[in-house]
């Protein structure tokens, strides 16, 4: 199992971007990487609270892990820290045993020179899933977070 961590800068307040983490319209805005469309299927943002998500390819060639162009993925809120951190614990729907298990992700959020730093850390990666394409997932996703809430 692997992990990735990754930092971006977002010109605007922790609250704004909290909320963004924590609001089911947003993140179907923004975690989603380009070339794919999100559904969000449920999203409780309380401690307990039940995830499920899907990111279906635009084209024809996207490879999903739970169906032929889509990743679903399910979990549950751990920890909700207002305006400071949001940790889930999920995993992709899969019959794929490379893509098995529970992944931890937390995103912390700490003021920084005018605006919030994001660190993001992803954790228990199933040996299926290359980090360097996570990491590069993640990076487009927090970009559009920051695209989403700098322009509010």
């Amino acid at each position: 199992m692997s992990s990735t961590r990754i930092r971006c800068h977002v010109n605007a307040p922790r609250e704004r971007v909290y909320r963004a983490l924590v609001d089911a319209r947003a993140v179907a805005a923004w975690r989603v990487p380009p070339g794919m469309t999100s559904h969000v299927h449920a999203f409780d943002p309380r401690e307990g609270g039940l995830i499920r998500i899907s990111l279906t390819y635009d084209m024809p060639t996207g490879t999903g892990k739970t169906t032929a162009h889509t990743d679903t993925y399910h979990g549950r809120f751990v920890k909700l820290v207002k305006d400071e951190q949001v940790v889930e614990v999920v995993e992709f729907e899969t019959e794929d045993p490379a893509l098995r298990g529970e992944m931890t992700l937390t995103l912390t959020l700490t003021d920084a020179d005018g605006g919030t730093e994001v660190l993001a850390v992803h954790e228990g990666l199933p040996r299926g899933v290359p980090p360097a394409d996570n990491e590069t997932g993640w990076r487009l996703s927090l970009a559009r977070l920051a695209a989403l809430v700098e322009a509010r």
